[in-house]
């Protein structure tokens, strides 16, 4: 009998304390869930709680004409050429202006060419006997082909990363003169966290290029790298990944799968390399691109990461642009001879040539196959998966005037950068939202119905910034239940902060985490702080675009993404 009683106690302890720890798992479920560890399921449920008191509106079908010009517009979307800063002005009448990639053309370790340029400014340079000077435009290497090549703008002088876009330059009919291969040595590498790196290390024996885009196919890690269309660093990656799978051809089928297949363990291509550093850091990426000079100038990535160099060298070669006179051309050979004999030194202190053993690894590539190769990315990148994308377009009563009207001419003009397998909507908001254009397949209809929205879109009132991203997500996921391997994404186009409805982040934070959907924030001279926040839910990018540029960034983005 007694035993029986210890027996019985001990069950009804073990229920009770099973009961307990069951009822506190219940009630800490999510304690210490970021957003994007909340439940779908909760979030969900919030947003159609949330949806409930929106209560949006739906506006009456405008449909407009479709028309795209046959002509060029490239030229028309580029934004104006002082938007790029001048870092070092000329000091003479006689003078060669050179556009730089960002990474030596800036302040601290990434000024050398700075640097360079002002020393040489002032060591009394002639060209027959007259004084000359050079003056250094801070640019992408990527912006700079677009800028050149049209016609819009050119310099005398041109330094990208790499050679790979001064190949972009002679596929469009651009003949440059090569002053040097070579200015100042760099190299491309992925970088990955020091856990990853053994593992490969252990299995292969060795790191590189194939042993990492074997890893990312099989699902082991999961790796960023940057837009193809304006990075050298993500030129380079798209091509040497191309080459890996068909060294004899990146454009074949063999290629093309192999890259769908690495792709598809792809969380999203970087619009910015600020962009993907932040995404490395949350722990949403296990490795990721950059160049050497970047990462020996950061303890925080060269004790945390380790580098694998791969593919084209970047030694940031100097060519002349057919703009240039010849007095021009004497002044970029003078400049390149200064940097020959006085450079070094600045050069390795700033994290140059900190990698002068490595040989390029992949054979060359011309600029027509270049272009091939970022045309089979933008149709490849999501592997037959088709984008579903609700756009989310301020029309508060701050974006009267410019705003407003450059918003709806860039969104318009890239409307021809988006596939017609996507599936696009439109929601606008002021002080209440509405639902413009409900979600639906890209086709001729759907973009008559987006442009004829878009052009009937008038400002006034507060700013329900939260309400209206939720109606987004709510859209979202609605098109999502008939194409669940789509790939959802937000974008969100802003001058400000909200104002109206709910204005607290938190519970909108949880319900477009919970659900992953990337929200992507175009500011209109804007509180970026604000719109980077709401971005850096789900790793997608903000931009800071004026309304100088804007047309130009929605164009990146769209290629990068849709």
């Amino acid at each position: 009998m007694g035993n029986k009683r210890v027996v019985i106690g001990l069950v009804g302890g073990l229920v009770i304390i099973s009961a307990l720890v069951f009822g506190i798992l219940f009630l800490t479920r999510n304690t210490g869930k970021t957003e994007r560890t909340i439940s779908t399921e909760t979030a969900q449920q919030r947003m159609a709680d949330m949806m409930r008191e929106i209560d949006p509106d739906t506006a009456n079908p405008v449909k407009s004409s479709v028309e795209y010009s046959s002509n060029d517009v490239a030229a028309e979307e580029l934004p104006k050429l002082d938007t790029n800063a001048v870092t070092v002005p000329a000091t003479t009448d006689l003078n060669a202006e050179i556009w730089s990639s960002p990474e030596k053309a800036g302040q601290g370790t990434d000024g050398w060419l700075r640097e360079m340029a002002e020393k040489f400014n002032a060591s009394g340079a002639t060209v027959g006997g007259k004084p000359v000077s050079v003056q250094v435009r801070s640019m992408s290497s990527g912006l700079g082909v677009d800028y050149i090549a049209t016609g819009k703008a050119s310099p005398a002088g041109y330094t990208p990363s790499n050679m790979l876009f001064v190949n972009l330059l002679s596929n469009r009919g651009v003949k440059t003169e090569v002053v040097r291969e070579r200015t100042v040595g760099n190299v491309a590498g992925i970088l990955l966290n020091k856990e990853h790196y053994d593992s490969l290390m252990s299995k292969h024996g060795s790191v590189d290029l194939k042993a990492v885009t074997e890893a990312v196919g099989s699902g082991e890690l999961t790796m960023g790298y940057t837009n193809p269309f304006t990075s050298s660093t993500g030129l380079n990656f798209l091509v040497s990944t191309l080459l890996r799978y068909d060294p004899s051809n990146p454009l074949s089928d063999k290629a093309t799968e192999g890259f769908r297949k690495f792709q598809a363990n792809v969380p999203f291509v970087a619009l910015t390399t600020v962009q993907m550093r932040d995404a490395a850091e949350r722990g949403a990426l296990d490795g990721f691109v950059t160049e050497w000079q970047l990462y020996a100038n950061d303890p925080s990535l060269s004790n945390s990461y380790v580098f694998t160099p791969f593919g084209y060298r970047h030694d940031n070669p100097l060519v002349a642009c057919p703009s240039a006179t010849a007095e021009q051309r004497q002044i970029l050979e003078l400049f390149a001879q200064y940097c020959d004999n006085n450079g070094k030194e600045l050069a390795d202190r700033y994290g140059f040539n900190g990698k002068d053993d490595y040989v390029s690894e992949v054979a060359e590539i011309d600029g027509a196959q270049l272009v091939k190769a970022q045309e089979l990315y933008k149709k490849n990148k999501d592997n037959g998966r088709p984008v579903i994308a609700v756009f989310v377009a301020d029309v508060s009563g701050s974006m009267s005037g410019s705003p407003l009207a450059e918003l709806q001419s860039s969104l318009i003009n890239s409307m021809r950068y988006i596939n017609t397998d996507n599936y696009v909507g439109l929601v606008s908001y002021s002080d209440f939202v509405t639902i413009n254009v409900p979600v639906a397949k890209f086709d001729l209809t759907q973009q008559s119905l987006f442009k004829g929205a878009v052009e009937n879109l008038r400002a006034s009132g507060g700013t329900a910034t939260y309400d209206a991203i939720i109606v987004a997500a709510d859209l979202v996921q609605k098109a999502a239940a008939d194409n669940p391997d789509a790939k959802p994404m937000i974008f969100v186009l802003s001058d400000g902060e909200t104002n109206q409805g709910f204005v607290d982040f938190e519970p909108m934070k949880d319900v477009i985490g919970g659900l992953r959907i990337p929200v992507y924030t175009i500011g209109y001279n804007a509180n970026i702080d604000a719109l980077k926040q709401i971005s850096g839910i789900n790793e997608a990018a903000s931009i800071d675009a004026s309304t100088d540029d804007v047309t130009y960034q929605l164009k990146n983005l769209f290629n990068a993404n849709m």
